[in-house]
């Protein structure tokens, strides 16, 4: 998860460039035919900065979107919680348009988001080597940040949307990918609803299901032939006042054609400034431990 805010936000401010937060971990990104990342804040330049303090508004500049670009990324979910933050300022959804914007500006796709429900749950497709891959994304935190029939926000993850958004991707697409955002916060084991819903997408017509907001990766399984990843953990932010909340993984999956083939977990390290690393051979080896030993615990 991706989160240019806060003290990441104020470390940039003071440098006067975004494009540290990716130098040890560009390499890794390019190679892919297809980036895509969560993005859970606000890429706005009209909210204030909030600085290095303790607070849940999460704003970035815009020129996160810049950067985000330069490091490879291709596709944004930003069917998350905070996509709706602005700080003290009364903007109404501003700082919200403005992300979807930058993102867009420079080439970024994102998805699960809208000027009204019916937008925000469109499939975004992209084609790579002639596949359609189809991306949908709902979240299920933040009512605050839901769209309505009238209103702009994210698309809302409940059973009836999954099933009309995969639906709708599933028309237009070769490759179905559900990016949900849900779960509880710090806790390695997917919840009971979490896991209900991973089945409904598999039957729903998912071909990978890949989730975040957790903060901490999570367990992951296989659900009639479809693999399905809880959570990654964190990716950029400043939360290093807990080892665990400093680790994520870069998920590679490969497809040959239509078909899923295999995955690889890159475990990586992030620096209070939101400098991230591939985690050492130490880091890594007790990163994939977590996952291993929660996904052998799921009953």
């Amino acid at each position: 998860m991706i989160v240019p805010a806060r003290c990441v936000q104020a470390a940039i401010d003071i440098r006067g460039d975004s494009d540290y937060l990716y130098e040890e971990v560009r390499d890794s990104l390019s190679q892919a035919d297809l980036a895509v990342g969560t993005l859970n804040a606000t890429i706005s330049d009209y909210p204030p900065h909030t600085g290095c303090v303790p607070t849940y508004v999460l704003v970035g500049g815009s020129e996160n979107a810049d950067a985000l670009a330069r490091a490879g990324f291709d596709l944004m979910s930003v069917a998350t919680n905070h996509i709706k933050n602005c700080g003290l300022t009364n903007c109404g959804d501003r700082a919200f348009f403005d992300t979807l914007d930058n993102l867009r500006r420079v080439g970024i796709h994102p998805v699960g988001a809208g000027k009204d429900l019916a937008e925000a749950m469109l499939p975004v497709v992209v084609e790579v080597n002639g596949v359609r891959f189809g991306f949908v994304s709902l979240g299920q935190i933040e009512p605050r940040a839901f769209a309505t029939d009238d209103s702009p926000g994210i698309a809302v993850l409940n059973e009836e949307n999954l099933r009309t958004a995969i639906a709708a991707a599933r028309r237009v697409s070769d490759v179905v990918i559900v990016l949900p955002h849900w779960g509880p916060e710090e806790v390695s084991m997917p919840n009971w609803s979490q896991r209900q819903l991973a089945r409904l997408a598999v039957a729903a017509g998912a071909d990978l299901v890949v989730g975040n907001h957790t903060h901490v990766v999570q367990a992951l399984e296989e659900i009639d032939g479809v693999m399905v990843f809880y959570g990654l953990g964190n990716f950029v932010f400043d939360q290093d006042w807990a080892r665990d909340h400093q680790q994520g993984v870069i998920l590679n999956v490969l497809f040959t054609g239509k078909r899923f083939m295999s995955y690889e977990l890159i475990p990586t390290h992030v620096d209070g400034d939101g400098r991230v690393h591939l985690a050492d051979a130490e880091e890594a080896a007790e990163v994939l431990a977590r996952i291993a030993e929660a996904s052998r615990s799921l009953p």
